[in-house]
């Protein structure tokens, strides 16, 4: 008892100090390559709690630094995590009522905040928190070919005809990833074509409907993306629930980034025609700033989701329990075991309410035009596409001074898209800053610039800025 008590007041005291470490200024960057980590690993090196958190994410660049815009989750909410401790402490499942009593009616409660949130009858929906967007993302697929095909579950995908599945051609790759897991095959999901701006064109989606039905195909499935992961476009989700509902397709919109904005009673519009929508993916763990991982899957069809998956085990979802069972929810999934992550979520829910995340994403909007703003000002920047953001993605090219008087073409494209990685290197040897590259479609190597985390300001995109240009003035 008394080792095991140290042990764990050590573990907060460290856990605590790394929490309260200055978050402003410059900190020297002792960065290691996996085959140091791995070597000091496996020879004890490592085997303190402190010297571990040092090089979670090598030092200064770990995403609850205000500087640090790599991912779409960064930041960290002291409330989350005391949710996040007190879950671990619990260390219960989600599969019956009988060992999660309060966590199964934590996430009832949520699951139908969050189907009126998206304007579904609560009577109507159902939903269950999984492991993250691209299981969500896998679980509507699922469901989809369970609802056209209940036969997929006992007779396999032999007694099904060719299923055609139709994702934006800038969609998260998790629909492809499904349909190879799920039997489908990734060449049975179409990419469709999207404007400039990175939005699904839907007389596009149309057409390729009509030529797989004459390939003698069957049309399944639309996933439309309320926020991309590279520009944080919105398809046209009103005109995409038309062509489903003309052709009877399952509409899935995957609001895994984008699904914060119904918080929002300015931004909420981008979103319209989700209530039309079969299923959706919406991840707090995201803009929200729940603590990862924390990812819904919601249909508008109650029922559904139990019935594509129960398969009644008689050691866990005995039916003559004493309760309730319809609160043994572990047959509505996928898994067996399943981790609590509603009860973060929860706390948060109640400490900020609804209100409290209006004003979070309505800040990061706010910073995302400030750096646009800033952009369109400064020499040295190209936009990706010229339009005001949506969501708080930010796509831009830095010129330094030996590509601005190079005219446009191969010569420029080639050094240009060289430049993007090698700030990125030098930022992180120098631990003053993160953010992402990417290529894209036709276009080379960018920085795309996103906010989720509530410790940032205006300041910390200047300073982004200004050492963008400091690293690479020389290139």
């Amino acid at each position: 008892e008394e080792f095991t008590g140290h042990f764990l007041h050590e573990m907060v005291d460290n856990s605590l100090e790394y929490i309260r470490r200055p978050m402003t200024e410059k900190v020297s960057v002792d960065f290691h390559h996996p085959h140091q980590l791995l070597e000091g690993l496996m020879n004890g090196v490592v085997n303190s709690l402190k010297f571990i958190l040092k090089y979670v994410n090598h030092d200064i660049l770990h995403p609850r630094h205000p500087r640090y815009f790599n991912q779409l989750s960064s930041g960290l909410n002291i409330i989350g995590l005391a949710g996040e401790w007190l879950t671990a402490t619990a260390n219960t499942n989600m599969f019956t009522y009988e060992i999660a009593p309060v966590f199964i009616v934590m996430e009832e409660i949520l699951l139908k905040k969050m189907y009126e949130i998206i304007g579904w009858d609560e009577s109507e929906a159902d939903g269950i928190f999984s492991p993250g967007g691209s299981i969500s993302n896998l679980y509507s697929v699922l469901v989809a070919r369970y609802k056209r095909y209940p036969e997929i579950k006992t007779k396999g995908m032999a007694a099904l005809p060719d299923i055609v599945l139709f994702v934006s051609e800038h969609s998260h790759y998790s629909v492809k990833k499904a349909a190879a897991v799920l039997g489908i095959g990734m060449d049975n999901v179409i990419a469709i074509k999207c404007d400039e701006r990175g939005k699904m064109i839907p007389s596009e989606l149309e057409g390729n409907i009509l030529k797989v039905k004459r390939q003698g195909k069957v049309p399944l499935y639309v996933s439309a993306t309320a926020g991309t992961t590279v520009y944080g476009a919105f398809d046209p989700l009103t005109n995409i629930a038309d062509i489903c509902q003309k052709y009877n397709l399952w509409m899935h919109v995957d609001a895994a980034w984008g699904g914060g904005l119904l918080l929002s009673r300015r931004h909420a519009h981008k979103l319209s025609g989700i209530e039309r929508a079969n299923s959706v993916t919406w991840n707090p763990h995201k803009l929200m700033g729940v603590p990862l991982q924390c990812s819904a899957f919601l249909v508008h069809e109650k029922g559904l989701l139990q019935a594509c998956n129960q398969l009644c085990a008689g050691y866990l979802f005995q039916p003559d329990k004493q309760y309730d069972t319809a609160y043994d929810t572990g047959d509505k999934s996928i898994q067996c075991g399943r981790h609590v992550d509603v009860f973060k979520l929860w706390l948060m829910w109640r400490a900020k309410g609804t209100q409290g995340f209006e004003i979070l994403i309505n800040r990061f909007l706010e910073l995302t035009e400030y750096l646009y703003k800033q952009l369109k000002k400064r020499k040295h920047y190209e936009l990706v596409f010229d339009a005001e953001p949506e969501l708080t993605n930010v796509c831009f090219w830095y010129i330094p001074p030996s590509l601005q008087k190079i005219p446009r073409g191969s010569e420029r494209e080639r050094r240009l898209h060289q430049i993007a990685p090698k700030i990125k290197a030098r930022m992180i040897e120098e631990g003053t800053t993160m953010v992402s590259y990417q290529p894209h479609g036709n276009n080379v190597n960018f920085f795309r610039m996103v906010f989720s985390n509530s410790a940032t300001k205006k300041s910390d995109i200047d300073f982004l800025l200004e050492e963008i240009e400091r690293l690479g003035k020389d290139l």
